[in-house]
């Protein structure tokens, strides 16, 4: 018998910005929070990663009341009093979670205006990582040390997450600016390593896919003046 495939991690609740904020930064949602975590994105970006969260905290609500009301309109439930207090509240309350997500895309959108701007203009300059270059960036990024041996003397950067980087390769990237060394520690106890601010912008730039698909408006169904107003 073959062994059971391990389980798919549940995907995080999709907002109705995902497709524009992809389209303008060439990366998925999934990748923009794990460079987030890892301290790979630039000021602006990191901000408009953390105004998503609250987009995407917000539409777990709106999409928990719908299933509610999905459910409390399936005839599992007596049709009494009862029924609708309780569908009366769930549109209450899935009201206010489309009110906060509403109003985290706007915050998310005055984020994302700079960074579209940026996608469509030319970048004259931009320094070009090889494979190796932004393999190393990117361990780097999530916390390195340069050790000397005690016994061969030979010197490398060791990353939080195993990964060994020749000390030539670090003397490269720290003459382009993309990294620096804390050298304020003794190298045979380490000294930590960390990127740049121009090592994170060439890091995230350098797998950015350029798009050609427009990038769509967020908005919401206007409610209809003939609803009445609900009083809690």
């Amino acid at each position: 018998m073959s062994p059971e495939p391990a389980p798919t991690p549940p995907r995080r609740a999709v907002s109705p910005l995902d497709h524009r904020i992809e389209a303008a930064t060439g990366h998925d949602i999934d990748t923009l929070w794990t460079y987030r975590a890892r301290g790979v994105l630039d000021e602006a970006h990191a901000h408009l990663v953390d105004q998503h969260r609250e987009v995407a905290e917000a539409q777990t609500g709106v999409v928990f009341y719908l299933r509610l009301l999905n459910r409390l309109s399936s005839g599992e439930f007596d049709v009494d009093d009862a029924l609708f207090a309780r569908i009366d509240r769930a549109v209450y309350h899935l009201e206010q979670a489309s009110a906060a997500r509403d109003a985290a895309a706007r915050k998310v959108l005055v984020a994302l205006e700079p960074i579209e701007a940026a996608a469509t203009a030319p970048a004259p300059g931009a320094m070009q990582l090889s494979t190796d270059d932004h393999a190393a960036l990117l361990a780097i990024a999530g916390g390195a040390k340069l050790y000397e041996h005690l016994l061969t003397g030979r010197m490398s950067v060791t990353s939080a997450s195993g990964t060994r980087i020749p000390h030539a390769k670090l003397q490269r990237l720290e003459g382009a600016g993309l990294v620096v060394r804390d050298t304020g520690p003794p190298v045979h106890a380490g000294q930590p390593v960390s990127l740049t601010d121009a090592g994170r912008a060439a890091l995230f730039a350098a797998r950015r896919a350029p798009t050609t698909q427009p990038p769509k408006s967020f908005s919401r169904p206007a409610t209809s003046p003939s609803t009445p107003a609900r009083r809690h």
